[in-house]
C-alpha cells in the first residue's frame, strides 16, 4: 500500500482526508498551510503568537479514530459572550502547545488523544503573512482579506507572496514528501490555501526531486474574488507557476453538471461550476498531464463538495496502473 502525503488547506483538504485515509495502511501525512488569519484562528494567532490552528484542527478531526461525540465537541464554536466565535478544538491545540512546549509537540499530543490515523504538520514552523498584488496594482495584506478586496475592487489576483519573504519548510513536511509514494495537491482555494505552501523555501524543491506520483485535485467551483472565470487548465497553469520544477502526472476533475436548483445559491454569489472543456483537455495532453474525469462531487446538507471516497478510489486505481 502506498504512503500518501496531501498538501493544501481549508475545508476541501479535510473533506478529502476522510476518503484518502481508507486507501492505505501506510503513513498518511497532511501538510497544511498556516497563512490563515481570519476568525478563531486569527484571534489566537494574534493573541498568543501561535500558528493558526483552524485548518490543522479540521484535518486532525478528519483523520481521528476517536468516537463521534468527541469530534462533535471539538468542532463546536461558541456563540455569544467573551468566547464568541472561538472553536473548542482550536483552544485545545492552543492549550496543548503551551503545556507541552511548542506547537508541533502540542499537535502530537492532541493527535494521540484523538487517535489520529497519520500525521498533520504545518508547512512551515514560522508565521506566514500572505499578501497579494492585484491587477490594478494594489497590494492586499492578509489571507482573509485577499478575495474580499479583489472582489470589491473588481480586480483579479496577479501574484501572491509572503510579507517577510519565503519561510523554511518544516522538518515534518520535508520528511513527509521524501517518504511519499503518492503526493496529492488540493483541493482548496487556489491562491489562499494551496499556493501559500509553495511560497515556503524548500517545498517545491523537495517535490521536484520526489519520485512519488503527483496528483492535482481540481476544485468543484470557482471562488469569487479568487478564481473568477478560471478554467481547469488555468488552475494548473497557476500551480505550475509557483511549483517550479514539479511535474504533475494526473489532474482529477469532476465532469458531472449539477442541476440548476443546486447551483443557484452558488451562482447568486458569483461562483460557477468548474467543468473540464476540450481546451482543458488539449492543454493538459500537450503538457503530458493525464486528465482523469469522473463523478467526483456530492451534495451534503445543501453544500457541494468532493466525493472523497470516489476521489480516493480514482487515485488508488491510477496508482496501481502506473
Amino acid at each position: 500500500m502506498p504512503g500518501i502525503t496531501v498538501i493544501g488547506g481549508g475545508t476541501g483538504l479535510s473533506v478529502l482526508l476522510r476518503g484518502i485515509k481508507n486507501i492505505s495502511d501506510k503513513e498518511l501525512t497532511a501538510i497544511v498551510s498556516v497563512a490563515d488569519d481570519g476568525g478563531s484562528s486569527g484571534i489566537l494567532r494574534e493573541d498568543l503568537g501561535m500558528l493558526p490552528p483552524g485548518d490543522i484542527r479540521s484535518c486532525l478531526l478528519a483523520l481521528a479514530s476517536e468516537e463521534e461525540g468527541m469530534r462533535e465537541i471539538l468542532a463546536y464554536r461558541f456563540s455569544g459572550g467573551r468566547l464568541d466565535g472561538q472553536n473548542v478544538g482550536n483552544l485545545l491545540i492552543a492549550a496543548a502547545s503551551e503545556i507541552y512546549g511548542g506547537f508541533q509537540k502540542g499537535l502530537e499530543r492532541v493527535s494521540d488523544i484523538l487517535k489520529v490515523r497519520g500525521k498533520v504538520v504545518p508547512v512551515c514552523p514560522e508565521k506566514m503573512v500572505l499578501c497579494a498584488e492585484l491587477d490594478n496594482g494594489n497590494i492586499v495584506v492578509g489571507e482573509s482579506q485577499i478575495p474580499r478586496v479583489a472582489l470589491r475592487e473588481g480586480s483579479a489576483i496577479r501574484d501572491v507572496f509572503l510579507e517577510s519573504g519565503a519561510c523554511r519548510i518544516s522538518d515534518g513536511a520535508r520528511k513527509a514528501i521524501r517518504e511519499a509514494d503518492i503526493v496529492i495537491i488540493g483541493p482548496g482555494s487556489l491562491y489562499t490555501s494551496i499556493i501559500p505552501n509553495f511560497l515556503t523555501d524548500g517545498l517545491a524543491q523537495e517535490l521536484s526531486r520526489s519520485e512519488a506520483m503527483k496528483f492535482f485535485i481540481g476544485n468543484v467551483m470557482t471562488q469569487p474574488g479568487e478564481t473568477d472565470g478560471m478554467s481547469v487548465a488555468d488552475h494548473v497553469r497557476v500551480l505550475t507557476r509557483y511549483a517550479e520544477g514539479v511535474r504533475i502526472q494526473c489532474v482529477l476533475a469532476n465532469n458531472v453538471r449539477l442541476p440548476e436548483d443546486v447551483l443557484r445559491k452558488y451562482t447568486e454569489d458569483g461562483a460557477a461550476q468548474l467543468l473540464p472543456t476540450d481546451e482543458d483537455r488539449d492543454y493538459l495532453a500537450a503538457a503530458g498531464i493525464e486528465l482523469v474525469e469522473g463523478a467526483f462531487i456530492e451534495s451534503f446538507k445543501g453544500y457541494i463538495r468532493h466525493d472523497a471516497a470516489r476521489v480516493a478510489e480514482a487515485i488508488s486505481c491510477r496508482f496501481r496502473q502506473k
